[in-house]
């Protein structure tokens, strides 16, 4: 009878294949929360300022983003098992090293290895199991999957803190360890090895024109916090403009065979919500590299309790969760997008004005109100970024929004580490004049969601009924709307 598959318990090997993968999931999504806590321990016992700590974040975020292109092809050339297996074991070798870094130029550099793994583990994951439920049971595997999505960013700035109180930062590290070796045997004897493979070749002339581009314009960033506007800051970033030019000309020319293909933003639906991605992960992981920092530095928490008070952003997260869907059906993406971002402008105001009007109450209850915003953008975005594509762009569209997501996060900690240190700078003085400081930091990462009006006029209104959208299951992100620090 029509709808018997979605009431019917998943069976069981579909249930063992869901274990085996949130394991090594729950690493990913752990790691992605729990470092923000540690940026004030870290810029201390490295002996370096916040905007080269804040690489730590970026350079993992980044390695995130930037190889999840390299996941299709893999798949069809090794198979899910094995990039899978590949994933968690780099992911794993890099949370040792990180755990044993000597300096930070080194901890970045392991922290680049760990992303690299997380980044093939993400995609490789919903794949899986999306070729194990098949289309009828999407929704159910996308809400039993995605549960760890919004639980784990809630819990992560907690376990965080309480291992700064107990022990040295490297535990934040190496705590990923037991994880990623129970992930990696389990996966071991519990996934089956692909028997059909669609080999695909990989863009290399993309990757080398696009990641170097992206790496360019956030040394820049970085040079520009160090040394002002100086001649020599103006170098990488122009070279990082001309390589991603070059990358846009590249990929319109060669169409789906490029790892973006930047045809899909002909389609005005998907355009928007493209922006609104590399928008929404710019204000989301800018802001949650600031707070931490602003309840240490300017509070005088210690890492547990500002860990505690970051938790309010996640349920307000998950308590609209579930209400945003329905919205979105009934009513479309774009009122729901602009709720969402009113909510979430109103809810940072209090962190922009906490020179001057500063308070626990207001602060609490300015993240509980910025998790809901964040989540009603987030789904809803993901929701229209399907509407209007045939069936055979939806690969392409879900690898494009996960690497807007996550690389407009790498870039949301590097202006927001910028503009820090430079308002601090022109801020000198006790925690008084820090406020003032990370008061002005939060309105310019306040002023983002401003600017994300215009692309969110582009979304559909009320939506249509569309085959090819409601079979296509939006990527789950190791912080998508839910992520927090």
């Amino acid at each position: 009878m029509p709808g018997r598959s979605e009431k019917e318990p998943l069976e069981p090997e579909l249930r063992a294949l869901i274990g085996i993968l949130l394991v090594g999931l729950v690493a990913v999504l752990l790691d992605t929360t729990i470092v923000n806590v540690a940026t004030a321990r870290l810029a201390k016992d490295l002996h370096t300022g916040v905007s080269v700590v804040q690489w730590v974040s970026t350079g993992f975020l980044l390695a995130l983003g930037v190889s999840i292109p390299l996941t299709a092809w893999a798949v069809g050339r090794f198979g899910g098992r094995s990039v899978w297996l590949a994933g968690v074991a780099l992911f794993t070798v890099g949370s040792v090293l990180a755990g044993v870094s000597w300096d930070i130029g080194s901890l970045i550099a392991f922290r680049v290895v760990q992303g690299l793994g997380g980044g093939l583990m993400l995609p490789v994951q919903q794949t899986l199991l999306v070729r194990a439920a098949g289309p009828a049971r999407l929704g159910r595997l996308m809400a039993a999957i995605s549960l760890p999505a919004v639980v784990v960013p809630i819990l992560g700035p907690v376990v965080g803190g309480l291992i700064l109180q107990a022990a040295s930062w490297r535990w934040i590290f190496v705590i990923n360890v037991p994880i990623g070796l129970v992930a990696f045997v389990l996966a071991w004897r519990g996934l089956d090895r692909d028997r059909d493979r669609q080999r695909r070749p990989l863009d290399v002339a993309g990757l080398v024109l696009f990641v170097p581009g992206v790496i360019a314009v956030l040394y820049a960033l970085t040079r520009v916090a160090q040394l002002g506007t100086q001649q020599g800051t103006w170098v990488p970033l122009a070279l990082g403009v001309l390589l991603l030019a070059g990358f846009a000309v590249y990929a319109a020319r060669v169409g789906d065979a490029a790892m973006i293909d930047v045809r899909l933003f002909r389609v005005p639906s998907f355009a928007g919500s493209s922006v609104l991605l590399f928008l929404s992960g710019l204000s989301l992981y800018g802001v949650a590299f600031l707070l931490p920092l602003f309840y240490q530095q300017v509070c005088g928490y210690s890492a547990l309790t500002a860990g505690l008070l970051l938790t309010p952003q996640g349920i307000g997260s998950l308590a609209a969760r579930r209400s945003v869907g329905k919205l979105s059906d009934r009513y479309g993406s774009r009122p729901v997008v602009l709720a969402g971002l009113a909510c979430a402008l109103v809810g940072s105001l209090p962190f922009g004005w906490a020179g001057v009007h500063g308070g626990q109450v207001p602060q609490i209850a300015g993240l509980l109100v910025r998790g809901a915003g964040l989540s009603a953008v987030n789904i809803a975005v993901m929701v229209a970024a399907y509407q209007g594509l045939s069936k055979d762009r939806i690969p392409h569209a879900s690898s494009t929004t996960r690497i807007l997501l996550q690389v407009g996060g790498s870039f949301g900690v590097a202006v927001a580490a910028v503009v820090l240190q430079h308002e601090l700078a022109g801020h000198p003085g006790g925690p008084a004049a820090h406020a003032s400081g990370f008061g002005a930091a939060f309105l310019w990462m306040t002023a983002l969601t401003v600017v994300a009006v215009p692309p969110a006029l582009m979304l559909p209104g009320r939506r249509r009924p569309e085959p090819v959208a409601a079979t296509a299951a939006p990527p789950v992100t190791p912080a998508g709307s839910e992520a927090q620090s």
